[in-house]
């Protein structure tokens, strides 16, 4: 694997550090089954945080006007991530809802995927990473509204601390007629229905 984009950090580096935690812990780098563990971290983490090397704001710039004067609201749900928690490093594993009404333009849905993605493959606090999505969609596409609902498992808190399993944690973030139009808010919310009442 390359360097990562922080040219200040070398792959070399990045696994020194992983040995470091590990003798920390009580292990000893050098035995035969964590030989290739530092290494394996270090790619592990490419791919984890590669969001820091996209920009989402491009995966919305191509739209597409040829709709047939649609301008309904249109809703993407379920769609997973994987994320970490930037406070311990630890998964948040879950599941994103998008809506938005268009304003003349729409995008591509599997762009919108992408910029959940982006923001995922970071590390992260679910509130952030929920008005994120919502605002550079707002920002980028300006439609008439947009609503974005984030639900997460956070590991910080299961696998750690208070050791609570089977909670997830749920964010909304509402611009335009999602904020201001209780109707339009509420159409959104009977289309992806969180929780329990859709599985």
């Amino acid at each position: 694997m390359a360097d990562s984009k922080n040219p200040s950090v070398t792959q070399a580096q990045a696994e020194e550090a992983v040995r470091t935690l590990l003798r920390w812990a009580g292990e000893d780098p050098a035995r035969e089954g964590l030989l290739d563990t530092p290494r394996r971290v270090a790619e592990a983490y490419g791919d984890w945080f590669k969001g820091y090397q996209d920009d989402p704001r491009e995966y919305l710039a191509r739209t597409f006007e040829e709709v047939a004067g649609y301008d309904e609201m249109i809703v993407l749900r379920d769609i997973e991530y994987e994320s970490h928690c930037e406070h311990h490093m630890a998964p948040i594993i879950g599941r994103v809802h998008v809506g938005y009404v268009p304003n003349g333009r729409v995008v591509g849905i599997s762009k919108l995927a992408r910029v959940v993605e982006a923001y995922a493959r970071r590390f992260q606090v679910q509130e952030k990473m929920t008005a994120q999505i919502a605002d550079v969609i707002q920002d980028v596409l300006q439609p008439l509204g947009v609503g974005v609902v984030v639900e997460g498992s956070h590991e910080c808190m299961t696998t750690r601390g208070i050791h609570k399993r089977g909670v997830s944690m749920v964010t909304s973030r509402m611009r335009g007629s999602f904020h201001d139009d209780a109707r339009t808010r509420a159409e959104f919310l009977r289309f992806i229905e969180v929780g329990h009442a859709r599985r």
